[in-house]
């Protein structure tokens, strides 16, 4: 058996990365969009799935309308956008964070920003957590044009042909 594996390759194996953003933290979030646009760059067909705390990434703005309370708390805690992310470490209230914007700009490295709006432009599939949405209260209007919405089934579909799957 494990010579018959050995001489036939995996068949339905396809040049696709598929990536999990669960994590809202700037650092791990810049890695994921490097990693992405890298990818994409090379050829890849990426995909990135963003549930929970990652779906702030791609939000674009905050509204409170026909939220109940609890759904207005979360809206009011998690940062809407890049621009309110904090550092995994040493973050010390934001200040770490603009630390490492700055040494990004001054070493010419894109921005969140920018690397968000490549991955848009080189084709990655973005896909939000249509559960945590319900889960968090995250309205259509809320979140950034040309996003995708599923749930586990999409990122699944999207994972299981994919030569490499990352949960960041």
């Amino acid at each position: 058996r494990v010579q018959e594996l050995e001489e036939s390759p995996a068949q339905d194996i396809e040049d696709r990365l598929a990536m999990v953003l669960f994590s809202g933290d700037l650092d791990k979030t810049i890695a994921a969009f490097i990693i992405a646009t890298g990818a994409a760059a090379m050829g890849l067909e990426v995909s990135m799935f963003f549930t929970f705390w990652g779906l702030s990434i791609v939000k674009k703005k905050k509204t409170y309308e026909e939220k109940n309370v609890f759904e207005k708390a979360f809206t009011t805690m998690l940062p809407a956008g890049t621009d309110g992310l904090g550092l995994s470490q040493m973050n010390y209230f934001g200040a770490g964070s603009r630390v490492i914007r700055k040494l990004m700009n001054d070493h010419g490295v894109a921005s969140i920003e920018e690397l968000v709006e490549m991955a848009q432009d080189l084709g990655v599939r973005m896909v939000a957590c249509d559960m945590t949405r319900e889960l968090l209260g995250i309205h259509d209007e809320e979140m950034i044009d040309g996003l995708e919405t599923g749930g586990v089934a999409t990122f699944i579909g999207d994972a299981a042909t994919a030569k490499a799957s990352l949960f960041i």
